[in-house]
């Protein structure tokens, strides 16, 4: 199971880099990416990492919001994460 971050949670004109929709390898439908919530997770960088936890499912394709505690950068995004 791989999960990718696929952009940050936003609005029309803002986004909220402390949250990233992230897609979930193998899940299709809403039922099963609940099953995720309460997960922590973590995005590896060179020197360091940032840790968070999936915190509600985004829309019926099998998406999910992890929210994290500091703000991502840029790089992340299409970045692996890892389950912890």
């Amino acid at each position: 199971m791989t999960m990718r971050i696929l952009s940050f949670r936003r609005g029309r004109k803002t986004q909220n880099t402390m949250q990233a929709v992230l897609k979930i390898s193998g899940v299709n439908d809403r039922e099963s990416a609940a099953k995720y919530i309460g997960k922590k997770v973590e995005v590896s960088f060179s020197k360091n990492s940032i840790r968070g936890s999936i915190t509600r499912v985004h829309g019926d394709n099998g998406r999910v919001v992890a929210r994290f505690r500091r703000g991502l950068p840029g790089q992340a995004l299409l970045k692996e994460v890892k389950e912890l």
